[in-house]
């Protein structure tokens, strides 16, 4: 638990989320995530076969150990095998002891060994539990964690896949993409603003607008009495101005006319994650910031799809 300070964690080893995630005095946090920005004071309330990580190695172990229920129709026919083989090696040892040409007892014996070696039950009662533990140990290594054998069986079933987007699709590494002005401030303006504004803040689209700003040689500002708004965005004071950084509803007194409305839904089709600036009497401009799709992910939804696989992506963002 944290007991004092901020900042912004890369929970992606547990989560799969590759966006830091923002942590602060109370919350929990998780062994083997990663500190990304600021320092914390925390208390370790669990450790060893106590902590996440460790709980995981066990419920892989316990998986691997867990009975498919295929494994149960194997055990029924192996209950019934068994016996089955034994008394056609007794049946086998008795014909060549009393009929068979001399020796009749090595004939016997030896026939009888071979009905056991050649019918030997053994495959049938090793094969679904080898397979399973090596399916298993093989998704580990991938990343793939099944909670038990039945699921790896369930699987062949499955006609639909739901995927999350961030770093999923995508890569997880938000870029700035768009600078636009729908007043008299310039672009390098509306950016030098926004950046300035987001010094402060430990946000993963902080750091995006910060990248993009420096590469395009845009000059960054003293800015005071910096606030967060959860859920809405950043404002702060430059030159004595209050000036904002955030969505609509931070906005809430400006207006916006319908084409520009229509502009920013068409940088939201692309994929943009649209953020308005300005101060609490106009919309200077506004910055969309883009999560890059993966070069993988367009081959990859390719072949689920031809596997007849239904694809559905689950996300927080806006449906545009």
């Amino acid at each position: 638990e944290i007991i004092e300070g901020k900042s912004s964690l890369d929970e992606s080893m547990i989560t799969g989320e590759p966006i830091p995630v923002e942590k602060g005095e109370g919350q929990n946090v998780v062994g083997a995530t990663i500190n990304s920005t600021g320092s914390l004071v925390i208390v370790a309330e669990k450790v060893g076969r106590d902590t996440l990580l460790s709980q995981i190695v066990q419920m892989v172990a316990d998986a691997q150990r867990s009975r498919a229920p295929i494994q149960k129709l194997a055990d029924q026919v192996a209950g019934y095998f068994v016996p089955s083989v034994i008394i056609i090696a007794i049946l086998t040892a008795t014909i060549w002891r009393f009929w068979g040409p001399e020796p009749k007892m090595s004939y016997a014996l030896l026939n009888a060994v071979a009905v056991l070696i050649v019918a030997c039950p053994c495959a049938l009662g090793l094969a679904t539990s080898m397979s399973i533990m090596v399916a298993m140990g093989r998704a580990a290594t991938q990343g793939i964690l099944f909670k038990n054998a039945e699921a790896i069986e369930l699987m062949r079933k499955v006609n639909t896949l739901v995927v999350d987007k961030t770093g999923t699709i995508t890569e997880g590494k938000p870029k700035l993409i768009t600078v636009q002005t729908i007043s008299a401030v310039s672009e390098t303006e509306v950016l030098s603003i926004a950046a300035s504004l987001e010094q402060g803040s430990e946000h993963p689209l902080a750091s995006a607008i910060l990248t993009g700003a420096a590469d395009r040689g845009v000059s960054l500002v003293p800015v005071q009495n910096f606030t967060s708004v959860t859920g809405m965005g950043v404002t702060g004071e430059i030159a004595g101005k209050r000036v904002l950084l955030g969505n609509k509803t931070l906005f809430a007194t400006q207006t916006i006319s319908p084409e520009y409305i229509r502009s920013v839904d068409a940088f939201r089709e692309l994929g943009q994650t649209v953020m308005y600036v300005g101060d609490e009497k106009e919309i200077f401009g506004f910055i969309g910031v883009a999560d890059p799709i993966k070069d993988s992910s367009l081959e990859a939804i390719a072949q689920l799809r031809r596997a007849g696989i239904h694809i559905m992506m689950l996300t927080g963002d806006n449906k545009t």
